[in-house]
């Protein structure tokens, strides 16, 4: 049976969603949540995953440019470990280093003003981190 993946760019503010295509082929940007508090936070991504009809979750890991932990780091995982506990599921965490740096990029390509790019730069840098599981998940199944 094929897992059905959510992608989720946690940050201070906001959090990027992002879902598998039902082959788990790319990831699509799904919606940027904008955060109103831990446990709240936490509720309304797992009504998202329940509604998504996700099975497995993928979770940005914010690191230094030299791969170290930093202090978000530790933030984050607190908020991943609490999250995994609230919707009874492991998460996957990805190296999320530049994947809001190449949103940026798409969406200046794309022709969006620097100025709308908070709408959407989340959910894109969640895209981006769920695309770089799916090509490792492919590599490993060509590698079998």
């Amino acid at each position: 049976r094929l897992e059905r993946y959510i992608a989720f760019d946690i940050g201070d503010r906001r959090i990027g969603i992002a879902v598998s295509d039902p082959f788990n082929s790319y990831a699509l940007p799904s919606q940027t949540y904008v955060r109103t508090g831990f446990r709240r936070d936490i509720e309304a991504l797992v009504k998202v995953i329940r509604e998504k009809g996700a099975t497995a979750m993928v979770c940005g890991l914010p690191v230094n440019v030299d791969g170290t932990p930093s202090e978000q780091t530790e933030k984050t995982e607190r908020f991943i470990r609490a999250l995994e506990e609230a919707a009874g599921m492991p998460a996957v965490r990805e190296d999320e280093r530049y994947t809001s740096v190449v949103a940026h990029e798409q969406l200046r390509e794309g022709g969006r003003k620097a100025k709308e790019h908070k709408k959407y730069v989340d959910a894109l840098a969640a895209a981006n981190i769920l695309d770089g599981f799916l090509a490792k998940l492919r590599k490993q199944g060509e590698n079998l």
